[in-house]
């Protein structure tokens, strides 16, 4: 018999608890409701408001993986869904506004993919987004230092930016904008990747093609395109372990000498979350976006 949990008031059938879902380190899928759980309260705020994506793996990263846009069949009529406008006409996506949603969602076993936008503008961007690739044998030592860079870059254009792990190799770049038009904002972040690759030319590449990235790292400007989405900020992520797209601080990016070091878990979360609280806060604080110049 499927065990029912209520959360907040909304019954939820939480299944296979004991079922090992990373089997590199043994950790449940229990420890994966745990982890949402308890790291619920900045995951909710980077979550608000968002049409998510899912990237779900329920038999762990070696089995099926599968992406998920549209709301999936089964979903309980509580959890709130936006009308979002697609190229090929609309779909109805997933909100996560809540703690039942995230639990309900975190059973599903997934990553949480969100846009630069809300659900209530589409297309109009308030945050800006980089992501850092490195080609072997890059890591995310030589994505600090690009990071590095397009910080001062983006400070002088009255950006402040902030970092957090990719939760896979590389590192990602994040700033709030008074909303814009995403292509607005596709347009200057090209423009600021194709600058440091001149300023970087042995370090940095800005495009794609995969013979040009080995040893450097790929400034991915795309995410900021009105179609993508990026892994959403404390979401776990389906690699041999329970790695974790964590906030940091830029000291640490400063000081990463191994790529070890930027290396988060789901175990690790909260202590740095009692020790910095949410490093990405300023991101949801409207008082603190910028204008794209």
């Amino acid at each position: 018999m499927t065990p029912i949990t209520e959360v907040e008031g909304r019954r939820l059938a939480l299944t296979n608890l004991e079922k090992v879902v990373y089997p590199a380190t043994g950790f449940t899928k229990g420890e994966v409701l745990h982890y949402c759980a308890t790291t619920a309260a900045p995951l909710l705020a980077h979550l608000h408001d968002r049409p998510v994506s899912f990237l779900r793996y329920p038999d762990g990263p070696d089995g099926q993986v599968f992406f998920t846009k549209n709301v999936p069949p089964g979903t309980p009529a509580w959890v709130q869904a936006a009308e979002v406008p697609r190229t090929e006409g609309p779909a109805r996506m997933v909100l996560i506004q809540d703690l039942p949603s995230l639990m309900w969602a975190a059973n599903l076993v997934t990553e949480f993919h969100t846009p630069q936008w809300r659900a209530d503008a589409p297309g109009a961007a308030d945050r800006l987004v980089f992501d850092l690739d490195p080609g072997a044998p890059a890591t995310v030592v030589e994505c600090c230092e690009v990071a590095l860079w397009l910080r001062e870059r983006l400070a002088a254009d009255g950006i402040a930016a902030y970092a957090k792990t990719s939760g896979s190799k590389g590192l990602h770049l994040l700033a709030a904008l008074v909303p814009v038009a995403s292509e607005d904002v596709s347009a200057y972040a090209k423009e600021l990747a194709v600058e440091a690759e001149r300023a970087l030319p042995g370090l940095v590449t800005h495009r794609m093609t995969k013979s040009l990235r080995p040893g450097k790292v790929f400034v991915d400007h795309s995410q900021n395109a009105a179609r993508k989405t990026t892994a959403t900020p404390y979401t776990l992520r389906a690699r041999t372990t329970p790695t974790v797209s964590a906030p940091v601080t830029w000291d640490e990016v400063a000081d990463c000498g191994e790529p070890e070091r930027l290396v988060f878990h789901a175990g690790d979360i909260a202590s740095r979350l009692e020790r910095y609280g949410d490093l990405l806060a300023p991101l949801l604080d409207p008082g603190r976006a910028h204008a794209l110049p």
